[in-house]
């Protein structure tokens, strides 16, 4: 598999869900990625990326930001209060705020800085206990709270769990989404995107399947 390869199957799902053409974005999880591999990824155009940590971001994003121009990165695992501050100096998106605390945390310095990352709320669609993320039965709630903030709310994301079909966690995403009146759907990864497309996803979070397996230490 490759880049070419992914958006091409993404290209193929779109038109089967009768969805616009370049209406799924492709977020490029580069977490524990050799450096080369993203480098590869940058050399080939591509410009969306996604990252778990802050830390592993701040070492490795800022020497491509000067090599390379429109990179957009978003933070797709889980944020700590403390590593709130350089996490919105980093990233162009937050797409796992789920907690009252965090988006407090958020909107003071939103108010700082005069300017937030894009946000999303995570949702934990299937209750799981290890798994952050708001509850459904608590997300219309938690995304009335965070519009309160007058913070930039613009979608949700979610992760299923690994052993449910993942397209009854896609369908109740949406759900959420459309009754709350918000556009951007972040589901679907490597073995489920194409049904993800299909229930109306606007990111996708490809890894392995853009970089080749993960290299962990």
């Amino acid at each position: 598999m490759s880049l070419q390869d992914v958006q091409d199957r993404i290209a193929k799902a779109e038109a089967a869900a009768g969805r616009a053409p370049g209406s799924v974005r492709l977020v490029a999880v580069s977490k524990v990625q050799p450096a080369e591999r993203v480098e590869a990824v940058l050399k080939a155009g591509h410009r969306l990326f996604g990252e778990n940590r802050v830390q592993e971001a701040q070492d490795r994003w800022p020497p491509f930001r000067e090599q390379f121009d429109g990179i957009e990165l978003v933070l797709i695992g889980p944020l700590q209060t403390n590593k709130v501050k350089p996490a919105v100096e980093l990233f162009d998106g937050i797409h796992s705020v789920d907690r009252p605390k965090l988006a407090r945390k958020l909107a003071d310095l939103a108010q700082e800085r005069g300017a937030c990352p894009e946000l999303m709320i995570q949702v934990n669609t299937g209750a799981e206990p290890q798994k952050a993320g708001i509850l459904p039965d608590e997300a219309d709630a938690f995304i009335a709270e965070v519009r309160s903030m007058d913070l930039p709310l613009t979608g949700l994301m979610c992760i299923p769990p690994v052993e449910e079909t993942p397209s009854l966690h896609f369908a109740l995403l949406a759900k959420i989404a459309e009754q709350n009146g918000l556009a951007e759907l972040s589901m679907g990864m490597s073995g489920d995107f194409e049904q993800a497309i299909a229930f109306g996803a606007t990111q996708v979070r490809v890894g392995s399947a853009v970089f080749g397996e993960r290299a962990y230490d």
